[in-house]
C-alpha cells in the first residue's frame, strides 16, 4: 500500500536534474520573503525562490539537504518542482572560497540600487555557503 503522506519532488538546473524522489514527507524551500514548507495535499502554489538550504525530510529516512540559489517552486497535485541556478550538496561547497567572499564583499561601498541588490545576493549566497559548511 502507498504511504499516504508522501509526494513526488524534482529539482532541476539548466545542467540537469538534480533530484528525483517520490518519497518526500516535508520540503523546506528558502521563498524570496522566507521559508516555506511543503506537505502533501498543500494547496497549488508558485513561488519565486531565494538563496538558501532546500530540505527534503524522506519517508525512508533518507533526508537531504542542498544549497539553492533562487529559481521557481511549483506544487500541483501533490508534485514539487523546482527549477533553480544552482543546486549543490554542503560537501559540493568550498567553506574557504564563500569565507573569502563574505569578507571580500563585506568592506566594499556600493553606490546605486542594481548594484546594491548584486551586492546583497553575493553576501547571501556566501553567507548561506559558510553556514551550510559549517561543523
Amino acid at each position: 500500500m502507498a504511504n499516504p503522506k508522501v509526494f513526488s519532488v524534482s529539482v532541476v538546473t539548466p545542467e540537469r536534474a538534480v533530484i528525483e524522489r517520490d518519497d518526500a514527507t516535508l520540503v523546506v524551500l528558502p521563498a524570496h520573503d522566507g521559508e516555506i514548507g511543503i506537505q502533501r495535499g498543500h494547496s497549488p502554489i508558485l513561488t519565486r525562490l531565494g538563496i538558501g538550504a532546500l530540505r527534503v525530510d524522506a519517508s525512508g529516512g533518507e533526508d537531504l539537504v542542498m544549497y539553492i540559489d533562487g529559481g521557481f517552486a511549483q506544487m500541483v497535485d501533490n508534485r514539487l518542482s523546482v527549477l533553480t541556478e544552482q543546486a549543490k550538496e554542503p560537501a559540493d561547497l568550498d567553506p574557504q572560497a564563500a569565507a573569502a567572499a563574505w569578507e571580500a564583499l563585506r568592506g566594499q561601498t556600493i553606490v546605486g540600487e542594481r548594484a546594491l541588490r548584486r551586492h546583497q545576493d553575493a553576501l547571501a549566497r556566501a553567507q548561506v555557503q559558510k553556514r551550510m559548511t559549517s561543523p
